[in-house]
């Protein structure tokens, strides 16, 4: 985790990102996962850029098993956008920046 993203758990998950007056992007991921590893430094780019209108979080897949069955998340790493309580953007897997980028700035007004 970096200092441009915030930790959610399952006690967090309702006012941290449900809740959230902003949109906010949620990066599924676990220490042992190399792909997660991978888009990491992405979403940190992501929540530089965008800052100012997304904040961006983390679920450890791992510790938060309840978030991940409530959404659905089968395979990690998963980024979620919520906005307004809702999700309404969801990519599995590795992807490089110019094809994450327009998934997360289309939703971001």
């Amino acid at each position: 985790m970096s200092d441009k993203t915030f930790e959610v758990t399952e006690a967090t998950f309702e006012s941290d990102v449900l809740k959230s007056e902003k949109p906010v992007l949620i990066d599924f991921w676990a220490e042992w996962c190399t792909p997660c590893r991978m888009i990491a430094p992405l979403v940190d780019q992501l929540a530089t850029k965008y800052g100012d209108k997304l904040r961006v979080g983390k679920v450890d897949a791992d510790t938060n098993q309840g978030i991940l069955m409530q959404y659905g998340i089968l395979g990690i790493p998963t980024l979620i956008l919520f906005k307004d309580g809702k999700p309404v953007e969801r990519i599995t897997g590795y992807m490089p920046l110019p094809s994450l980028e327009p998934k997360i700035a289309q939703h971001l007004g």
